[in-house]
């Protein structure tokens, strides 16, 4: 379990570093500021849309996988190399096209190894103990921010590096872990046939016969899109929102984050536990949506530095507590436990569309607020509050 954690923690750094800082400096680099929100909203916009395909994608080829080294392995080996080739891409891409190119083999190959990563939990945990384990794998996000930024900083003037010393970290961590993993392996026997059908169904769930599964998609994409308006624009806030200088904001990013991930790291194995003890999930999920809304309404309103960073802390409790319990009743009302790694690859859609509408929606949000962050960050809450309102209707786990 430890190894599990490390290594999903490590899956988590090697995406994550450059969404928080990396990327957007670079688009700033190439086009200036004045043109960088555009330029940066094509990028992960593209690179978006194609991580909600590779997921369920790479999720289904895991499921069908008869491989000897096992089901999961493969994909994270495969996803990790390909992945670390689109970062090189985008380090020492020249110009925006690029840098594009180099995102969408990075999204690809990233989401393979997180679909095989995932897969995991259903694989290997009974039922009981998922709230726990789902608790513990909900402080890597918060570690592999705190990790990414770190390394960012500290290699700070040294763009390869930047971007190459995440790879790095995060990739040593989940070698350790598939050196170790006793995977789950599949009879060909019992691989199914391909058809048309079974292809469409890679990315669909039926809404009519898995409505539990639909509220949690739903609330998952509401509450995703409220932290994909915050990690997307973060770095634009404090230097147009607050005035922070260029250089300055790799440092303060890195002490939001871990601002953010002390109390996450704090309040996510707890909230998974009590969520086990109690046999309850939704009222969890659900306060945790609303305290993760009125983070953002803090940062939203902060005038200072200060009142970022406590907005953030604030923020670090309410997704420490949803993305501990909300992966595990995820799990609980998976409606196929066959195809357990394709399921959860179309619940990564609800992970992944808010960082293609994101970048979208802000430049209008942004100019019919006459290009006030306040604006951005307070719809970014009411879409947290959704996100606790979608849970209720859930009805195969208290």
């Amino acid at each position: 379990m430890s190894l599990y954690t490390l290594s999903f923690a490590g899956g988590s750094l090697v995406l994550i570093a450059p969404l928080l800082v990396t990327l957007a400096l670079k688009v700033n680099d190439l086009v200036g500021s004045d043109h960088a929100a555009k330029n940066l909203a094509l990028v992960t916009g593209v690179g978006s849309l194609l991580s909600m395909v590779s997921n369920p994608f790479f999720g289904r080829l895991s499921d069908r996988t008869t491989a000897r080294l096992g089901m999961r392995r493969p994909w994270m080996l495969l996803g990790l190399a390909g992945g670390t080739l689109g970062t090189l891409t985008v380090a020492l891409a020249p110009n925006i096209p690029v840098v594009l190119a180099g995102w969408c083999v990075t999204q690809v190959f990233f989401n393979a190894l997180l679909a095989a990563q995932v897969a995991v939990l259903p694989d290997q945990v009974p039922v009981p103990q998922r709230g726990l384990v789902s608790g513990i794998l909900g402080i890597c996000l918060p570690l592999a921010s705190v990790a990414g930024t770190y390394l960012v900083q500290a290699f700070n003037g040294t763009e390869l590096a930047m971007f190459l010393a995440p790879c790095a970290v995060g990739g040593l961590c989940v070698v350790l872990f598939v050196t170790r993993l006793n995977d789950r392996r599949l009879d060909p026997a019992d691989r199914p046939p391909w058809s048309l059908r079974e292809i469409a169904g890679t990315f669909y769930v039926n809404p009519r016969r898995n409505p539990d599964f639909a509220w949690a998609f739903a609330s998952r994409f509401m509450v995703v899109m409220a932290y994909a308006f915050l990690v997307t624009y973060q770095a634009y806030y404090l230097l147009h929102g607050l005035g922070s200088s260029e250089h300055d904001v790799p440092h303060q990013i890195y002490l939001g984050t871990l601002a953010q991930s002390v109390v996450l790291i704090a309040a996510s194995p707890v909230a998974g536990r009590l969520s086990d003890r109690v046999g309850r999930r939704k009222a969890f999920v659900a306060l945790a949506a609303v305290i993760y809304g009125a983070a953002l309404v803090v940062i939203a309103t902060a005038n200072s530095l200060g009142g970022y960073i406590v907005g953030m802390a604030i923020s670090g409790l309410g997704f420490g507590m949803y993305m501990a319990v909300d992966l595990a009743l995820v799990v609980d009302v998976l409606p196929d436990s066959g195809s357990s790694a394709k399921d959860l690859g179309v619940l990564n859609i609800a992970g992944a569309l808010p960082f293609a509408l994101a970048p979208a929606l802000a430049p209008v949000i942004l100019a019919l607020g006459g290009g006030s962050y306040t604006v951005l960050y307070s719809v970014a809450g009411g879409c947290a509050l959704l996100g606790a309102a979608a849970i209720w209707p859930v009805r195969g786990v208290r």
